[in-house]
């Protein structure tokens, strides 16, 4: 039976992750910092689909911490066939007023973790000849909005990167650019997000098998949502200054919506 682990499995895109890859039939790995929280994730997965779910304790923006996640990704006595880096948060306030310790943190756990998970994945997958990597971006990484549209391109285009390093290796790397999904996600970074219209919202559920859809076929990038395929379309041909003209637009008016 195939095992997947997650990290940030035990809320928002990352819980709707685990959810499907047990319906699935996945055994799982299951990654965050709380652990009531993951115990009782998994108490409930073993429970709706009698899933084996191991609990792993870990904040991935601490390097020892990152370390056994990535052992556990690594070991050939338990292999692990999917790897989802999902682990991440937005920062509430722009670059400048930011305290600069908080941005090395988001930094870590959107570019270094996903960077040291991905390698130990790809080693043990590749020399098995099988197996798939999500690292989970975002639309933002198309645009220019701050410091996590930046690290989002960073995973963006390092998970292209990796797609074609692995290239008829029988093991695939797929980056998940998802919009405005209905999670957690907002309320933890106390962003108030009711200005957006309904059709904005992505549902976290159908987004997760969509992606999963674009991973069976081998895709280097997922875009779920036919609003945002459209959008990051018509980002990738206009001019950069109009694009970044219009982001910084919208970053102004998101600061103002809060």
């Amino acid at each position: 039976m195939a095992t997947a682990l997650v990290t940030g499995a035990s809320a928002g895109i990352g819980l709707a992750f685990v959810r499907e890859l047990a319906c699935r039939g996945h055994d799982l790995v299951l990654v965050a910092r709380n652990h009531d929280r993951l115990q009782e994730v998994a108490d409930d997965l073993r429970d709706l689909h009698g899933t084996r779910c191991e609990v792993l304790v870990a904040d991935v923006a601490e390097r020892d911490q990152l370390q056994r996640v990535a052992d556990r990704v690594a070991d050939r006595e338990r292999p692990v066939d999917l790897v989802v880096n999902n682990a991440g948060y937005g920062l509430r306030t722009d670059f400048l007023r930011t305290p600069i310790d908080q941005e090395e943190h988001h930094l870590m756990i959107h570019t270094r973790a996903v960077l040291v998970v991905s390698q130990a994945a790809a080693l043990a997958m590749r020399e098995r000849g099988r197996g798939a990597i999500v690292n989970v971006s975002s639309v933002a990484s198309f645009v220019q909005m701050g410091t996590y549209s930046a690290a989002k391109a960073w995973c963006t285009t390092f998970t292209e990167g990796l797609a074609n390093e692995l290239q008829g290796t029988g093991v695939t790397a797929t980056a998940l650019c998802p919009g405005f999904t209905r999670t957690e996600f907002h309320q933890r970074a106390a962003m108030s997000m009711s200005h957006l219209p309904d059709v904005a919202w992505l549902d976290a559920d159908r987004l997760v098998q969509d992606c999963l859809d674009d991973v069976a076929r081998g895709r280097a990038v997922s875009v779920p949502g036919g609003v945002y395929k459209t959008l990051v379309g018509l980002v990738q041909v206009a001019p950069r200054g109009l694009v970044r003209r219009v982001s910084g637009g919208l970053a102004s008016g998101r600061r103002t919506a809060r």
